[in-house]
């Protein structure tokens, strides 16, 4: 939309023709009269396609709850290796409950949200959004998972650890209608435009509402705050809060809404996954669990503030472990990305590098002290010989496996399976696909389908299987749980 005091500036300046001007404005108050009910907190446009019908029996035969997340403090992140946030841990636990898999997919802009939602890209919004009605006009919400008001973000004077309380509220916005003729930045598309649109027709003055782009997120915009690139912004105050434990010189103190409800959207076609949602947060919340999530990201500012200011947090670093150095250098000699590497490491010992397991395997990569001598390691406790060793295996794995599958990215989970159950179970899986017309170069639902069978009499009996019975779960989930958080990875960390 045009911005009519910035043409009439040109004008007076007399560097816009009087003809232009006029048009401009008839056309400006034009797209006013015909867009007000067009103007949607979530999209400026209503061109959102229709939802596809995938409800909750459709989730639960495909085998996975896809969320679309966002990247937040509160959210979605990663520290240590591990996915964590408020959204993660209710959806893992929520996955757990259908007994299905958990796959997220990251995106920042609100509006490629709510499209790869009734795209059918994702099943669930798992931001924590705000309910709208020009939000209800796409989606369903689920009942809220809590309340919380919007706060104005300002920053504080330089000297304000020796003004008083009194001194520092008469220098920091605390009446709303000291908000008429300022800037406020905030995120394109999200429910603070609306509200600062609502809260200037309150006051009787106009908030210059600045929306940035809506990939730039909330606690991206209270940081250039903190650094003194523009004076206000506006967010939720559970994330405020949480964020002003970072930057001691931001106010988050003053209320721009009521209370408002934070929610869930899922399509509005899907009554079912509604219904179960609405259901399983009901039961949780009567759980302490509920409360301890919920504590755990936005009351522990200590813990929150170690998180974020970590190299080993997603949020404000790009490194997963201490060994990232190492893991880089093996994974090039392997000729696979380090980040999935990292991630087999994590599923082994957590980065541990003490790591034992009941079996007897020792280190970072876990292996059995008979192995890690063949493949070149005298002291599994030692990282770099645990890696080297680890590397050294499944470059032989590999080898073994070229010779029969070629593409590169399902040998890497015939490695990945042999690597943990032996390398005999999997050529047994194989045999048994060939035997009943599976493909036996493919790993999902085909080899990785017999290797699950081998728990079954009529086929770990069979005469074609030489190594016998397998609990073929343990190794499947392995590869899938790796693979799992390798995605996660490689949204959120460089390569």
């Amino acid at each position: 939309m045009f911005n009519l005091k910035i043409m009439c500036w040109f004008y007076f300046q007399k560097k816009l023709p009087s003809f232009l001007l006029i048009g401009l404005l008839l056309l400006a108050v034009a797209c006013r009269q015909g867009g007000n009910e067009s103007r949607d907190s979530t999209s400026g446009h209503l061109d959102f396609p229709e939802p596809i019908a995938f409800d909750l029996q459709k989730i639960k035969e495909r085998g996975s709850l896809v969320a679309i997340v966002d990247n937040s403090s509160t959210g979605y992140f990663l520290y240590k290796g591990q996915p964590m946030g408020y959204e993660f841990d209710l959806l893992s636990l929520y996955a757990k409950h259908l007994g299905i898999d958990l796959q997220v997919k990251l995106t920042t802009s609100i509006d490629q949200a709510f499209e790869m939602l009734n795209r059918g890209e994702g099943d669930v919004i798992a931001y924590s959004l705000t309910v709208t009605k020009g939000r209800k006009q796409h989606v369903a919400f689920t009942e809220n998972h809590y309340t919380t008001r919007q706060v104005l973000v300002q920053r504080k004077p330089r000297n304000w650890h020796k003004m008083t309380r009194d001194q520092l509220d008469k220098v920091l916005v605390r009446n709303q209608v000291d908000l008429v003729g300022k800037e406020v930045h905030v995120r394109k598309s999200s429910s603070y435009v609306e509200r600062l649109e609502n809260l200037s027709q309150e006051i009787g003055g106009d908030i210059i509402v600045i929306e940035e782009e809506d990939s730039a997120e909330t606690e991206e915009l209270i940081k250039r705050v903190a650094l003194q690139e523009f004076d206000y912004t506006v967010a939720d105050e559970t994330v405020a809060m949480v964020n002003a434990g970072y930057y001691t010189n931001i106010d988050v103190k003053t209320p721009i809404s009521f209370p408002q409800q934070i929610a869930w959207a899922v399509r509005k076609n899907a009554p079912q996954l509604l219904q179960s949602l609405n259901s399983w947060m009901r039961g949780l919340k009567k759980q302490p669990t509920f409360n301890v999530i919920y504590k755990k990201y936005f009351k522990n500012n200590r813990a929150s503030q170690r998180r974020a200011r970590s190299d080993f947090s997603s949020m404000g670093g790009e490194k997963i472990s201490v060994y990232d150095d190492m893991i880089k250098a093996g994974a090039d000699s392997l000729g696979w990305d380090w980040r999935l590497l990292a991630s087999q490491i994590y599923q082994e010992s957590r980065f541990d590098p003490k790591a034992k397991s009941w079996a007897g395997a020792i280190g970072l990569m876990q292996l059995v002290p008979e192995t890690g001598y063949r493949f070149g390691a005298n002291n599994l406790l030692d990282p770099a010989q645990s890696i080297k060793a680890g590397i050294n295996y499944l470059k032989y794995l590999d080898d073994l496996w070229l010779k029969t599958v070629e593409d590169d990215d399902e040998r890497k989970k015939f490695v990945l399976a042999s690597y943990n159950v032996g390398l005999g179970h999997v050529v047994d899986a194989r045999q048994l696909a060939k035997k009943y017309d599976r493909d036996p170069t493919k790993w999902d639902d085909n080899v990785e389908y017999f290797l699950l069978m081998k728990s079954k009499p009529e086929f770990f009996r069979d005469e074609i299987v030489e190594s016998g019975y397998c609990r073929g779960e343990e190794p499947v989930n392995y590869v899938k749980q790796i693979f799992n958080r390798y995605d996660q990875y490689k949204q959120l960390i460089n390569s």
